[in-house]
């Protein structure tokens, strides 16, 4: 047989191509090597090639052999192999997050929405029905004191180391555990229950057939959502319409970023004009959004109408969004969720829930461990003392048992009701009412303060500022001579109503007269006090809020009440910040009042009682780098421009610097053709 089966005696030394023989079939790899057997030389002896000739016989079993192995390895060993990749595959894939993406929300239609998004509710649980006893377990054992007990009380169910009774050791440390799984269970109780409220608030959503109530959980991406004023917002909204005719409201954001101050938000103009609620409906619109991210500072996004010829197309920003945990302060809104459950800023903010461990846990655990030498070291003493006669390894562990009292399991017991107690007393502190303590494990930190820094003083204090001083020049008014500027203010504009009472009604503030073209005359101390106060009435970004005085509140009221009442009695201000408030209040006690402020236009009241009406054409908003800001206004009656600026002294100095070769004056003209 073996003289009918072309040799190749270069076979097991070939190099040219070992990869691609390797892995083709025997008989082709033998027609092609003897295709090749006349160009090579016969370099094989008759032993070598009986040698040959065995290891071609014997090629199929060792092929047997060698599946053989493999299904060994299999059964021996290899599916654990496996199981852990596919184990290590699938723990992958439950541990990857959801890529989060942009989206298109249509108004009012949920069932439009191309993924399926998170279900709003907020759950700040750290454990479950199943989970909790394991998770207790575990964390308290992290603790040396907790672990020392169970090794000790372990160890007495060995004959040769009981040295006492099972409950002398078990008992303690089941106590022990025992409380901090009370507490532990108290606090998770508490979470559960201030989710659920949070969850089972109703909102009232718009839909076709009118409004319906329903939970906060159940709220989806693309429902149009009513909130009234003091309302928490359920999720994060594009601004859609409000009641206020300004189209603007005011939202706290203290829950959400800490800040006490009123944030000013403006609604779609698309949507704020239409007549209706229900028009809503009729119109086919849709919001882009940008995919969920963390800063709760910028949005981009977009508004698209299309239902009309052209499509109307409107960007979006920060001042149109209304994120969740803020709370509506004037007027009701309308909005169109945009984020939901673990999509929202405020969740993408908040980092999962852990245990706390204060600091005195973290000196017991120390102090368990000293005792715990200390300990060790006594026994090898004792053990020394008998000279390690016998099995002194067994003694000496016996004497671990014996001294394990000098480490007080109670102190721990004894600190944990304390600590319940201590959180127990804040709660119930009447000079504190409403304090809620979340977490019962570190309540003792709170007498450990040494130092409390603060980025601002508003933090700590009432946060409500006084003006105290006007400087003009060479002339400063303070507490006691405000009564001056106010004389001078109701003076300077009951000359304005008389010259309007006697026909003249080109001007309606009193530093604006005719003056020649030529150099320019110092201005009177009463002018200047006018213009002082003028522009501290105008250059703020302040809105007056009317409190309604009827008991419900309508839907679409025909106006705001800023519109319909402009008496003192129902007003107050709101801005980003509460100097600029401390700034208008102070201009209302000497006479020019704030009394209406909108998007386009402000309002001023004189002490006579006429309302001087200024339109706003530019504002310049404070900024950390400009350390300034500025309005241009044009008042009405006269059609005359002016630029305010105010700002920090150092950002201030050059702007206001006093040239004595250029004063100039830009008056401008309007007339109507």
């Amino acid at each position: 047989m073996a003289d009918s089966i072309p040799l190749n005696p270069m076979r097991n030394s070939s190099k040219k191509h070992p990869y691609y023989n390797a892995g083709r079939p025997l008989r082709y790899q033998i027609e092609d090597e003897a295709s090749n057997l006349d160009e090579m030389p016969l370099m094989m002896s008759e032993e070598a090639f009986e040698s040959d000739e065995s290891d071609y016989h014997t090629l199929p079993r060792a092929r047997i052999r060698q599946r053989r192995r493999g299904l060994g390895w299999f059964l021996c060993g290899g599916w654990k192999v496996l199981c852990g990749s596919c184990c290590e595959c699938l723990a992958h894939v439950c541990r990857r997050k959801k890529e989060l993406k942009a989206r298109t929300v249509w108004l009012g239609h949920p069932e439009k929405c191309e993924e399926k998004y998170p279900k709003n509710a907020i759950k700040n649980q750290k454990y479950n029905i199943l989970t909790f006893v394991p998770g207790v377990l575990y964390q308290q054992f992290k603790f040396f004191l907790n672990l020392y007990f169970l090794v000790v009380a372990c160890s007495q169910f060995v004959p040769s180391l009981k040295i006492g009774y099972l409950y002398t050791y078990w008992a303690p440390l089941a106590f022990v555990l025992a409380v901090t799984m009370v507490r532990e269970a108290v606090d998770e109780v508490r979470r559960y229950r201030r989710d659920k409220e949070m969850n089972s608030q109703m909102y009232s959503k718009l839909t076709v057939r009118g409004k319906v109530q329903v939970k906060s959980s159940d709220i989806q991406v693309g429902d149009l959502i009513i909130i009234e004023k003091n309302q928490r917002v359920p999720a994060d909204m594009i601004f859609l319409r409000t009641t206020e005719k300004s189209g603007a409201c005011f939202i706290r954001t203290d829950q959400l970023d800490g800040e006490t101050d009123w944030k000013l938000k403006v609604a779609v103009a698309c949507t704020q004009r239409l007549s209706a609620l229900g028009d809503l409906f009729s119109i086919s619109a849709y919001v882009y959004a940008q995919k969920p991210q963390l800063d709760i500072h910028s949005f981009e996004g977009n508004f698209t109408r299309e239902d009309c010829d052209p499509p109307i197309h409107e960007s979006l920003s920060i001042e149109n969004t209304l994120w969740a945990s803020t709370v509506v302060a004037s007027g009701t809104v309308i909005g169109v969720v945009i984020y939901t459950g673990k999509e929202m800023r405020s969740v993408l903010n908040t980092s999962q829930s852990k245990n706390k461990v204060g600091l005195l846990d973290l000196e017991l655990n120390r102090l368990t461990k000293a005792l715990f030498l200390a300990q060790l070291v006594l026994s090898i003493v004792m053990v020394a003392l008998q000279g390690f006669i016998g099995p002194w390894f067994r003694n000496l562990f016996r004497f671990v048992v014996l001294f394990s009292y000098i480490i007080p399991i109670s102190l721990r017991v004894n600190l944990d009701m304390g600590k319940s107690a201590y959180g127990w007393m804040i709660m119930k502190d009447e000079n504190i009412p409403g304090t809620v303590v979340r977490t019962s494990t570190i309540p003792e930190e709170l007498g450990r303060l040494v130092y409390l820094l603060t980025d601002k003083t508003g933090t700590l204090t009432q946060n409500e500022m006084v003006f105290k001083r006007l400087h003009l020049g060479t002339v400063s008014y303070g507490m006691d001579t405000m009564d001056e500027i106010q004389s001078h203010i109701i003076q300077s504009y009951a000359q304005v109503s008389s010259a309007v009472s006697n026909g003249n009604s080109a001007s309606s503030t009193p530093s604006r007269k005719a003056t020649p073209s030529g150099p320019k005359v110092r201005k009177s101390v009463s002018s200047r006090i006018n213009e002082a106060v003028k522009a501290i009435a105008l250059c703020h970004n302040v809105t007056p809020v009317y409190e309604s005085r009827t008991n419900g509140a309508s839907a679409e009221p025909e106006g705001t009440e800023a519109d319909q009442d402009f008496s003192d009695a129902n007003r107050t201000y709101q801005a980003s910040s509460p100097d600029e408030v401390a700034l208008v209040r102070w201009t209302e006690s000497v006479g020019l009042t704030l009394v209406n402020r909108d998007l386009s236009s402000l309002q001023l009241k004189t002490p006579a009682g006429q309302i001087l009406t200024f339109c706003i054409l530019q504002v310049f908003p404070f900024t950390s780098e400009s350390k300034r800001m500025g309005i241009i206004v044009q008042e009405e009656a006269t059609g005359e421009i002016t630029f305010y600026m105010k700002g920090a002294d150092v950002a201030m100095a050059s702007i206001v610097q006093y040239n004595d070769w250029l004063e100039e004056e830009v008056r401008v003209k309007f007339y109507r053709v």
